[in-house]
């Protein structure tokens, strides 16, 4: 086993083609513990190459809903009443600590992923606050942050 340092793209692609070959390996064997390494390093090149930050915690859970084939009824463990599963799947109610807490033991959802929202919402208000306080108006925020997306 000759382990070496994925630098680019072509090395990813050179280690997903071994990672093929090797993907069943039995636990245990030379070629399981390769494989476990490979992983390990196309988890560390994508996180610095490709990264895109945690995703969007209602696309999160309406993902991990259809992965396990979960109705919004089968939500109510996790964040109360129906009407509550509606109002933050539809965008309407934030989701609270303890329904983060509940989706991640349960449905296994990163505390990155589900705290998104509130850090971005904190970090726009921020910005607006700076804003205000630059003499800009709501307005001229928006513009800049569209000139820069």
């Amino acid at each position: 086993m000759t382990i070496k340092p994925i630098r680019n793209d072509d090395d990813l692609r050179r280690v997903f083609a071994r990672l093929e070959q090797i993907f069943q390996a039995a636990d245990g064997s030379p070629e399981a513990d390769e494989r476990d390494v490979l992983v390990t390093l196309v988890e560390a090149y994508e996180r610095k190459h490709h990264d895109f930050g945690p995703a969007d915690p209602i696309e999160a859970i309406r993902f991990r809903m259809e992965q396990l084939g979960l109705t919004p009824r089968d939500l109510e463990r996790y964040i109360g009443p129906s009407g509550r599963v509606s109002e933050v799947l539809n965008r309407k109610r934030r989701l609270s600590l303890r329904m983060v807490r509940r989706l991640h033991d349960g449905l296994k959802i990163p505390y990155e992923t589900l705290l998104a929202a509130e850090r971005m919402r904190e970090a726009m208000q921020r910005a607006g606050e700076h804003a205000a306080a630059q003499g800009m108006n709501q307005a001229t925020l928006d513009q800049l942050l569209a000139d820069e997306s």
